[in-house]
């Protein structure tokens, strides 16, 4: 079956483009930190190091965007909460994530989000998944291979920090092909999305929620 993963992104943002020749595996150039200062954070900024799946901090670390206050205070889905947990079952556990986990659960890539031994991922919440259109997010849903493209495209396997943000830093997605964070002012982006809570940690990883479906671009 040929692949409709390029007509589905065409005719949900209206551009054409090439993703022939992805390569899964790729590596972020990111930095990694082990320390920052929340900025546009509803809580306090701490400092932390890069957690071990075997262990999880209490310390809340500092978050970045206006929507982390929209995540529950306590239990599931809460920052603390996803803390202990492996990525995809913490993506899993978030409220602003249903449509994404549905997708990385068709797609059979939870096991790999939570066996990484670091991964970050930029999470699309509900609502940028369903302006797809209901139709365009069935078709894409019922692709594992369009699926599995787009969904490693939001992956990067190192840990992505806020600075890596303000220094603008190409980063490499496991398909192979680039995205591009950066900061303005309060503001966090991926390619053209908009962070609206993110570095939020996990067990093993890092997540960024943001408005957009990212859509690979040379």
């Amino acid at each position: 079956m040929k692949s409709t993963f390029l007509g589905v992104s065409a005719a949900v943002i209206g551009i054409g483009m090439a993703v022939a020749g992805c390569s899964s595996g790729g590596h972020s150039t990111a930095s990694t930190a082990t320390g920052h200062k929340a900025v546009g954070s509803t809580k306090p900024a701490s400092n932390h190091s890069p957690m071990a799946a075997s262990s999880a901090t209490p310390a809340m670390t500092g978050t970045v965007g206006y929507a982390c206050k929209k995540l529950p205070a306590t239990g599931t889905g809460s920052l603390h909460a996803m803390m202990s947990e492996p990525t995809g079952t913490a993506i899993s556990h978030n409220p602003q994530l249903t449509e994404l986990a549905r997708g990385i659960d068709k797609a059979g890539l939870t096991t790999m989000l939570n066996s990484a031994t670091t991964i970050t991922v930029f999470a699309p919440d509900d609502a940028a998944l369903r302006a797809l259109g209901s139709g365009n997010l069935k078709t894409l849903m019922a692709n594992k291979t369009d699926l599995v493209k787009l969904l490693e495209y939001h992956m990067v396997k190192s840990q992505v920090t806020p600075a890596d943000f303000a220094a603008r830093t190409t980063l490499t997605t496991l398909v192979g092909l680039p995205a591009r964070p950066a900061k303005s002012g309060t503001d966090y982006r991926v390619n053209t999305a908009l962070v609206t809570c993110g570095n939020i940690h996990t067990a093993n990883g890092t997540v960024y929620i943001i408005d957009k479906v990212l859509i690979p671009t040379p």
